[in-house]
């Protein structure tokens, strides 16, 4: 990681370049322009040490950019300041990179990305993300306002409060989302086969997520409905396992469906219930950066092959859903059944530019045990099956009943 400064103006332009490993030979490209520079402002760490990719980067563009706004832009709503031009020069750079999930904060927003983590605002209760360039609904979590206001899975977010999402990465997007408990935030959705748009009005609430509950059920099959992975996670999975082996049951159900992911260690431990000691779970591929991570079982493993086990899935499964199933289904652990999940395969890092300012930046990507990557496409389901609008507010569930049918076919 790079050691920043605080600077003023064009300096810290030049760190940013730095930070993503590509700037030019000794400031050679633009000094010509350096003179008109710094009648404007006072420069400093102008020859900061610099990673190069190999190739020469001529700058000169962007010296003269910032002069020719200097000498002839107008502003009419108010002025900004030459260092929250660098903040959004670096937020341009890092938009170039096109991932959805690295986004530089400013110090406004680094200081509430950071009082978010810890716990201090109201929310909505759902994990959103980006599909194919648009604002989406990962899933929304149980017994949240979100779920309450019929939001589902696949909701893509035109507006927010009157703000249309076009261009909005998934951290703006949650800065406006969350806010003071008890206020209403409206969201613009479109959905998969509605012709109009939605508006749902969701008031914001404290957030308890749930994490599982289990099933025994009277046709011989033991469900298991976990809805994060959190760090309390595999000991709650340890105790829904314990119902399921002394239930005397041998067939399994593990519903992931709109569960968003969450800590890497909870999807390792409960695969390893299932999986020898030493079989992939999942790669952490760096590129060639640095060699991958493997991450392997644990080899718990108390399950003969007499254990009968479909996973559900839908596109709220994502992240560490998305590791866990695509173990247990290519180590031959489990058919999936459901919809094709979210494909939420990247590993972000939260770096540290100066002491106010952070970049998010994606450092991996996920790779599951035969190699694929499960940001391309999420996974398949090895039988497929929909679950329509119609079919929740009817409370029917397809995709449950052709697990519970696959089960019972192997009588």
């Amino acid at each position: 990681m790079i050691r920043a400064h605080k600077t003023l103006a064009l300096s810290l332009a030049l760190t940013l370049i730095v930070a993503c490993g590509a700037f030019f030979l000794g400031l050679y490209f633009g000094y010509n322009k350096r003179s008109d520079i710094e009648k404007i402002t006072t420069l400093i760490n102008k020859e900061p040490n610099v990673v190069l990719a190999g190739e020469q980067i001529d700058f000169d563009p962007f010296w003269k950019a910032w002069n020719l706004i200097n000498e002839k832009f107008v502003t009419g709503n108010g002025t900004t300041t030459d260092q929250e031009r660098v903040w959004g020069a670096i937020e341009g750079l890092v938009g170039s990179l096109e991932d959805p999930y690295s986004v530089f904060m400013p110090p406004v927003d680094a200081q509430i990305f950071e009082e978010n983590i810890q716990g201090n605002f109201g929310g909505v209760g759902m994990e959103i993300g980006m599909r194919d360039g648009v604002l989406t609904v990962v899933a929304p979590l149980k017994g949240t306002p979100a779920e309450r206001a019929g939001i589902l899975s696949g909701d893509q977010i035109v507006a927010i409060d009157e703000k249309d999402t076009a261009g909005m990465n998934v951290d703006e997007a949650v800065k406006i989302i969350r806010g003071e408990i008890g206020t209403p935030v409206v969201f613009k959705i479109a959905r998969k086969g509605v012709d109009d748009f939605l508006k749902k009005e969701v008031v914001r609430a404290t957030i308890t997520i749930p994490t599982i509950d289990t099933e025994n059920r009277d046709d011989g099959i033991f469900v298991i409905k976990l809805y994060n992975f959190s760090a309390v996670s595999p000991n709650l999975f340890r105790e829904g396992l314990r119902e399921f082996v002394l239930s005397g049951r041998e067939k399994l159900i593990l519903d992931l469906r709109g569960n968003p992911g969450g800590f890497l260690d909870a999807a390792v431990d409960i695969a390893s219930w299932f999986l020898p000691a030493g079989k992939i779970v999942a790669t952490e591929d760096f590129g060639e950066r640095q060699n991958p991570i493997i991450y392997r079982s644990r080899g718990y493993d108390v399950f003969n092959e007499r254990l009968e086990m479909v996973i559900l899935v839908d596109a709220g499964s994502a992240s560490a859903s998305e590791i866990l199933a695509g173990a247990l289904q290519e180590h031959g652990r489990a058919k999936l059944v459901g919809e094709k999940t979210f494909g939420k395969g990247s590993v972000q890092e939260l770096l540290k530019v100066t002491p106010e300012t952070s970049l998010k930046l994606t450092i991996a990507q996920w790779k599951t045990p035969n190699g694929n990557h499960i940001s391309k496409g999420g996974l398949t389901p090895d039988i497929e099956v929909k679950r329509t609008p119609d079919d929740r507010t009817a409370g029917k569930d397809p995709q449950l009943a052709k697990a519970i049918e696959l089960l019972q076919s192997n009588n």
